[in-house]
């Protein structure tokens, strides 16, 4: 490079600078492409199942993955013991309490005209109105009626069941009646619900243009039925529901066998995000529900769904977002369910503070490793048992059947 011309390209340099330097913040940040999201749940799965949780029996390496690609938290709590109360928590961003859903929505013939209300401040729809295109694939469990949709909750895709559980191959919920849907339209499509479900998340993403998105897969797995995978149709007894109780009754191998599956998928999933280009710019985040059942490990915690208890309450995190989560690193933040709509918000460079009221923060600096953890306070209550449960730093306070116990 001549003097002269090394001259003019510092010349421009310092032009471009100073006009660089005109340009607020929040232009340049919005200049940045925005991330996709993808949230995966599991439905009553246990803290120790999977394997980056010190699971012993399950194989579930694509979900460990994340573990290894991103930040685990080991103090992440589901906004109730069951799921509609978590479901309505993390939709909202706020306390399940504030919209009367305290307790899993029971099968059509006894809930039908109960759901969540529409407020046009749902996770889904705040982030559609920043941009971004937005689907659920698998359960609901917030309201049968098309007023309380999925769709007029802001995704504009839905593909699975609105009950509480519904049959793996027959697809009927307790009531016995089809529960399937694409959008508010009954569909029938043959195959095993965790499939299906897998299935129509890597279309998603193959479908998606240059368009952010929103996906939330939502697995049934492992929730009972406990019926396994790749079964010929004459062997499944869909008269059963297949719970422990019944004689005989599913093993724990049957669960396995549920859950190794659902790990394939996210394997799937993944694989298409890379395979797409989408895996540097995607946050990946891996839960449940709630604490996990019959079936499942919940070690170390104590107890299980239902209960305020650790093990009905606490459950897996993991977070992937490459860049941006150092991989392989571990946080005591205490956060839950309700903290997602926040959180998720500033991730996709909105402002929770402009979007509503909420009870849940805006935990993204404390995911990234960019601020320390936060002390919470967070409130548990539920109506069986005249249960109820605080925690606040290192203690935690629970009542049960009127008794009342104090712990650090």
């Amino acid at each position: 490079m001549t003097p002269l011309s090394r001259r003019r390209f510092l010349q421009r340099t310092a032009a471009s600078a100073a006009i660089a330097g005109l340009v607020p913040q929040w232009a340049q940040a919005a200049a940045a492409p925005k991330p996709n999201v993808v949230l995966i749940v599991m439905d009553d799965g246990g803290y120790g199942d999977i394997g980056s949780y010190g699971g012993p029996d399950i194989r579930t390496p694509n979900i460990d993955s994340l573990a290894r690609d991103g930040v685990r938290l080991t103090d992440f709590y589901a906004n109730g013991p069951s799921c509609s109360p978590t479901r309505a928590g993390l939709v909202t961003g706020r306390y399940q309490q504030r919209v009367a859903i305290e307790a899993p929505f029971q099968n059509p013939s006894t809930s039908e005209e109960v759901g969540l209300p529409v407020t046009g401040r749902a996770l889904p729809q705040l982030l559609k109105n920043g941009g971004y295109a937005t689907a659920l694939i698998g359960k609901w469990h917030l309201g049968y009626k098309p007023e309380f949709s999925p769709n007029r909750h802001g995704f504009d895709y839905f593909y699975g069941f609105k009950a509480g559980y519904i049959d793996y191959y027959q697809h009927t919920n307790g009531d016995g009646r089809p529960d399937f849907f694409e959008n508010d339209q009954p569909v029938t499509h043959d195959g095993y619900m965790t499939d299906l479900i897998t299935d129509r998340s890597v279309k998603f993403i193959r479908d998606s243009g240059t368009k952010p998105f929103f996906l939330e897969i939502s697995y049934n797995a492992p929730h009972w039925p406990y019926q396994v995978p790749d079964m010929p149709s004459t062997a499944v007894d869909h008269s059963r529901h297949l719970q422990p109780h019944e004689s005989p009754g599913p093993s724990r191998a049957e669960y396995i066998a549920m859950f190794e599956r659902a790990d394939q998928g996210v394997g799937k999933i993944l694989a298409t995000l890379a395979e797409r280009g989408l895996a540097d710019n995607t946050i990946v985040i891996y839960t449940h529900d709630n604490g996990g059942e019959w079936l499942s490990r919940n070690a170390p915690l104590f107890n299980r769904k239902q209960t305020v208890w650790e093990g009905g309450i606490r459950v897996p995190l993991l977070v992937r977002w490459p860049g941006r989560i150092k991989p392989g690193s571990r946080s005591g933040q205490i956060m839950a369910s309700m903290d997602f709509l926040p959180t998720l918000l500033a991730m996709a460079g909105g402002d929770p503070a402009k979007a509503g009221r909420f009870d849940g923060l805006d935990l993204s600096a404390q995911l990234t490793g960019a601020a320390a953890p936060v002390e919470r306070t967070i409130f548990w209550r539920i109506k069986a048992d005249n249960q109820a449960a605080v925690r606040k730093g290192d203690w935690k306070y629970v009542r049960i059947a009127n008794k009342e116990y104090l712990f650090n």
